[in-house]
């Protein structure tokens, strides 16, 4: 469901967990603009590659809560680090999310490693796209992972995905704008 921003509210669970940890506002709307993206991606992809077997609850859940650490390492808010996520994915854990969901709070700066999977390199995406940022890098694991799964060539499937993404970033002053305007302190 969205409301007047154009943006899907968090889950309701997530929302709640917000709320009990007192979380900064720019938190909240930063989790919701990286989820609402998540979700456009993933309703994109499902009609562009049918069957392409993805935890969609796990992608977004991940969006919702993937910078949740930052409500402890507030600093990180508008400057950088990574103390964020490892915070976070404890802090998950630690409110009884399951791990295959708590994860991505804990995997979504990192897509280089052997044992990433397609969600959270779909997190990990929405993190960046949002903003309007596009890393060729991440990028192109998407593309092979799609181009295997799906059976189509290469460049067909770079092509699909960079036409989806393009849609996607456009978006971003509108994002920006909406997570501005929202103060960093509770």
């Amino acid at each position: 469901m969205r409301d007047e921003a154009g943006l899907r509210r968090l889950p309701e669970d997530v929302e709640g967990l917000l709320h009990r940890l007192d979380a900064p506002p720019r938190l909240g709307a930063h989790l919701r603009a990286v989820h609402d993206v998540a979700c456009r991606l993933l309703d994109s992809l499902g009609e562009r590659f049918p069957g392409i077997g993805v935890d969609q609850e796990a992608v977004r859940y991940g969006a919702a809560t993937h910078d949740v650490g930052k409500a402890y390492v507030t600093e990180e808010l508008s400057g950088p680090g990574s103390e964020h996520e490892r915070r976070g994915h404890r802090l998950l854990l630690d409110h009884g999310v399951d791990e295959r969901l708590a994860r991505f709070a804990g995997t979504h700066g990192t897509w280089d490693g052997a044992d990433v999977t397609f969600e959270d390199l779909l997190v990990s995406l929405a993190d960046k796209v949002w903003k309007g940022k596009r890393v060729p890098d991440l990028e192109q694991r998407v593309v092979d992972h799609l181009a295997s799964t799906a059976g189509r060539e290469p460049w067909e499937v770079f092509m699909a995905l960079d036409d989806l993404l393009t849609e996607l970033a456009a978006g971003a002053d509108r994002r920006l704008a909406f997570q501005s305007a929202y103060p960093i302190t509770s």
